[in-house]
């Protein structure tokens, strides 16, 4: 069907919810928009959906959220009795139209005769993680688009474990979404019959309570948090979003006193009018927490992204500025200190593991190492993560110690499957708290460790490649590196090629071996002085992202690398 007529479709079904009418109406003037809002359907893969709110089948809207749900509401009803009941955990967070698309898909569900657990308002990811498995549910929704601008929403589904839902079950979920052909047509319970349906149970502090006595268990040393924790300054920012909530009372449960909110991004706000994006991996998103920690003389600065599922940082430096830390550097300290405390209490295990995305840095590898602790690579996305943390507990061959993406992603305890800042902030307040009881900051705790195994550096660079002619350039861009490999980058060989979606490694020589690992549209270069150079389409926005790492006896080397290999890759999407 063409996309003028399902646009004709929508422009004249008399129950179009009056909000989307008028947008419609708006959106008619422009040829172009109209074209890019019903071209093709809103794309649902494993991770879920996101994109921009509006009317039209490639918009985050209530029909197309039906339609998703419809098809989670269907892959249910091929279960048994007994799984169809355990239900769907569903939180939101902070953007427009967040909670009309949580009850939108309850009352999908309820349609299927399927109990929901729906939280009485905003709620971090991490915490529809924890949920899944507080009530042995099913599955979990959670209506978010991260840290994308305002003008984004979107849904992802988890799995029974908690973690979002794994491959198998998310083709066969995203098989039943693709058989919804006409999102207007999917039934919903009416809002009058929610109540008496009894199918959907609101939610709150009986999940944040028990979540919170499970980030209590996050602190490594106590003692050092109640002698440390009244003095360390921390400001915290949750960039408008749901970190808050959940945030404050885990520090306060911690232990640390002297942390300070700032004000004008504590209050939940959709347009996030403070910050161009809540993004805490860009130094813009910290430019209200910096001034307020100048005028508290802060240690740290933490701003957690609008679902609190990622965390970036800043570290005072000698000077009284701030760095931004980045989602590797994070890690690493991370890493070091967890492995670090638990050795010396006794409790780091002989069989302990961390795990990190085949895009993030080899640096908390080479320092997991030092304290005979081995890291196993997955693929970029952390239901990866959280299939391994399955595996370990059903094998009992490894025993999960951390996790990581470079894209600030952090796990420190199973008890959620997914990114949790909430549990980073309490952690990262802890490393802190460590390094002033030495009279250091986090900034001198990062140069012990680049001194001690070497100045690791990385970089991702994202390129956007928005609508029709977007996708086609990112699909002409991979097939080419795939059709004429790059023997080199910069004048350095390339000593091996991995190519994910063949699952196959081709050393220079011609040499193959097997990448034991999913299919996935990645390619990752291996280069001779231990650098290397991973290209990925995104699975949830539209561009194509770049990823560099290098590793130098300076800091200054390691940067003149990041550098040249930039230069060369940008080059290479100009052609």
């Amino acid at each position: 069907m063409s996309w003028e007529k399902i646009y004709r479709n929508w422009a004249e079904f008399e129950q179009l919810d009056g909000q989307l009418k008028e947008q419609l109406d708006t959106l008619a003037t422009s040829q172009t928009e109209l074209e890019d809002a019903f071209y093709a359907p809103l794309e649902f893969g494993t991770a879920g959906m996101r994109g921009i709110l509006g009317p039209g089948i490639n918009r985050m809207n209530i029909y197309t959220v039906r339609q998703a749900t419809e098809g989670l509401g269907r892959f249910m009803d091929s279960l048994t009795p007994e799984e169809k009941k355990r239900g769907v955990a569903i939180a939101y967070d902070s953007r427009h139209m967040s909670p009309d698309f949580a009850m939108e898909a309850a009352r999908t569900l309820a349609y299927h005769n399927i109990p929901s657990y729906v939280f009485e308002s905003l709620r971090p990811t991490p915490e529809l993680s924890f949920a899944v498995r507080y009530f042995k549910a099913f599955a979990g929704i959670m209506i978010t688009a991260s840290h994308n601008p305002a003008k984004y929403n979107g849904y992802k589904v988890y799995g029974q474990d908690g973690g979002q839902m794994p491959p198998e079950d998310a083709d066969a979920l995203t098989n039943y979404v693709r058989q919804v052909e006409n999102p207007l047509e999917v039934l919903a319970i009416r809002e009058d019959e929610v109540k008496h349906s009894g199918l959907i149970h609101i939610v709150g502090e009986e999940v944040d309570s028990a979540y919170l006595k499970q980030v209590k268990t996050v602190t490594v040393n106590q003692e050092l948090v109640d002698e440390m924790g009244k003095d360390l300054r921390l400001v915290y920012t949750p960039l408008h979003g749901t970190g808050r909530m959940l945030g404050e009372r885990a520090l306060r449960q911690a232990g640390f006193e002297k942390f300070v909110l700032v004000p004008e991004q504590a209050v939940a706000d959709p347009d996030f009018t403070t910050v161009k994006s809540p993004n805490p991996e860009e130094a813009g998103a910290f430019e209200y927490a910096i001034k307020l920690g100048k005028e508290e003389n802060a240690d740290l600065l933490i701003a957690t992204d609008p679902d609190a599922d990622r965390l970036g940082a800043c570290v005072r430096m000698p000077n009284g500025e701030y760095q931004v830390l980045t989602g590797n550097q994070i890690a690493a300290l991370l890493t070091d200190y967890l492995l670090k405390a638990k050795k010396s209490a006794g409790t780091l295990p002989e069989n302990g593991i961390i795990l990190k995305s085949i895009v993030s840095s080899e640096f908390p590898s080479v320092i997991a190492k030092s304290y005979g602790i081995k890291t196993q690579n997955v693929l970029t996305g952390f239901k990866f993560i959280a299939e391994k943390i399955q595996q370990y507990e059903e094998d009992h061959s490894q025993t999960f110690e951390f996790g990581f993406e470079e894209s600030y992603g952090f796990l420190i305890k199973p008890f959620v499957r997914d990114k949790d800042a909430i549990q980073t902030l309490v952690l990262l307040a802890e490393v802190a708290a460590y390094y002033k009881k030495k009279g250091q900051t986090l900034y001198d705790g990062l140069n012990e460790l680049f001194q001690r195994f070497g100045y690791f550096k990385e970089k991702t660079i994202s390129v956007t490649m928005s609508g029709i002619t977007g996708a086609k350039k990112i699909q002409d861009l991979m097939n080419k590196l795939r059709l004429e490999a790059p023997k080199e980058f910069s004048k350095v060989q390339v000593l091996a090629t991995e190519d994910f979606s063949v699952q196959e490694k081709t050393f220079a020589n011609g040499e193959k071996e097997t990448i034991p690992m999913p299919k996935s549209n990645v390619l990752k270069y291996l280069l001779a002085d231990n650098s290397w150079i991973a290209v990925r389409p995104s699975g949830t926005e539209p561009k194509i992202k770049f990823y560099i790492g290098v590793k130098g006896e300076s800091e200054q080397e390691a940067t003149d690398k990041v550098a040249a290999l930039e230069k060369e890759l940008k080059n290479l999407t100009e052609a």
